[in-house]
């Protein structure tokens, strides 16, 4: 007799999707930079606003979305936030002032993309596994992190062969779809229909409480609470600053800048755009072995090497940044990919390991806001120094300076119990 498919496998899945198309629809505001300064006659720095309050409102809405998710269902904020990036995308194609893209793509999108997030895959992953969760969580922290670029060269193609606004109504019509997928396959819980978690002990099943007590502004409110009381925590910052670092090296500077800092430097758009592909391709190797590593070796340690790596990828970047694609180029860009959101899995599992299972995903929201802070403020200071200085080189150091203190910082956290491998 055979046994059926646990459904977790499906409801990952469809939350790896999610997850995937998500991140592509923030990023692609990269491609779209230079087309709306050419059609507007906007500057760097304005364009770098709307995007800097798009990841300030993606981080933040993290946790709220997390809370909303415990309270109204995992379904329905997921339903509501692919909606509400629909309507932003949609409605930046007949903008026509700055403050327009502020609000369209800045708040709308903003909000849309972060409710659908990777906090959104770590709390599925949570509930719905048992076993195998370092090696899941680096599966859904490669989808985020592969959507961002690996979609780039397509968006690419059809800003440049039909116009932003084809692609910004392809990129509405896709959340549009994703919909019906959502509503039909995701369930809040295991329990919902009649499962335990993929990998529980039916002889001691995890708890199935739901969190309903209270309203909606309760439960909204209950986030704070949260971060009221680990602000208290050394760990809590430490987990903060680096995550807040790792934005700042990856959203921050590259999803935003590095096809803009390439043209600059004469290269095509189509292949700056394919070099950030070949970065989400390699993430695929990276994350999901990250995941697999953090199951079994000390995760502090792990974002250590991880930062390290980065840190010298990104001094290099100035110096080998060029018209075409050289060897040297496509090398770092393979390495960058590898270690690109590597850092994911041990700092979810860190969450976990040191506040515990029943508040460590909430802890874990409130990283990941810092992580979108730092990433604003890279987005948004690197759009200032290209237009002060024209060129990127003090943002390119910048930025390695920040990823080599956060490996430094990274072993100061403490040493947390390892898991034991699983079969």
């Amino acid at each position: 007799m055979k046994t059926r498919p646990h459904l977790a496998w499906l409801v990952a899945a469809v939350t790896f999707m999610v997850l995937l198309t998500s991140a592509a629809f923030r990023s692609s505001v990269g491609v779209l930079v230079i087309p709306f300064e050419e059609e507007f006659g906007w500057s760097r720095s304005t364009t770098s606003i709307a995007v800097a309050l798009n990841l300030v409102l993606y981080g933040l809405a993290a946790p709220f979305a997390t809370a909303l998710m415990e309270r109204l269902g995992i379904r329905n904020v997921a339903v509501a936030a692919l909606g509400l990036i629909a309507i932003g995308t949609g409605l930046t194609t007949i903008m026509t002032e700055p403050w327009h893209l502020v609000l369209l793509w800045g708040v709308v999108v903003g909000l849309g993309v972060g409710a659908t997030a990777l906090v959104f895959g770590s709390l599925v992953v949570t509930r719905w596994f048992v076993r195998h969760q370092g090696l899941m969580l680096g599966v859904m922290g490669a989808a985020w992190a592969m959507g961002q670029l690996i979609f780039l060269p397509i968006i690419a193609h059809y800003v440049s062969a039909e116009g932003w606004r084809v692609a910004s109504f392809g990129i509405a019509g896709i959340a549009l779809c994703m919909i019906p997928m959502v509503w039909l396959v995701i369930r809040d819980r295991p329990s919902d229909v009649g499962q335990l978690p993929y990998g529980a002990d039916p002889t001691h099943p995890p708890s199935l409480e739901k969190n309903v007590d209270g309203g909606i502004f309760k439960t909204l409110a209950g986030s704070l609470t949260t971060l009221s009381q680990v602000a208290q925590n050394k760990s809590f910052w430490i987990l903060s600053g680096t995550f807040f670092v790792c934005g700042w090296t990856t959203n921050g500077i590259i999803s935003t800048h590095f096809i803009p800092a390439a043209q600059d430097e004469g290269m095509a758009v189509t292949a700056a755009a394919t070099l950030l592909a070949v970065v989400g391709i390699f993430d695929l190797v990276g994350t999901i072995g990250s995941g697999w590593l953090t199951d079994r070796f000390d995760p502090r340690k792990l974002l250590a090497i991880y930062y390290g790596l980065r840190g010298i990828a990104l001094l290099a970047m100035p110096f080998i940044l060029g018209p075409s694609i050289e060897p040297p180029m496509l090398i770092v860009m393979v390495l960058f990919g590898l270690d690109w959101v590597a850092t994911v899995p041990p700092t979810a599992i860190l969450s976990v390991r040191i506040f515990g299972k029943s508040t460590g995903i909430a802890v874990f929201a409130w990283v990941f806001a810092s992580h979108m802070i730092g990433a604003a403020a890279a987005a948004l200071l690197s759009g200032f120094i290209r237009d002060i200085s024209n060129d990127y080189l003090i943002a390119w150091l910048l930025a390695g300076a920040l990823a080599l203190l956060a490996a430094v910082a990274a072993l100061a956290l403490p040493k947390t119990q390892p898991q034991a491998p699983e079969a």
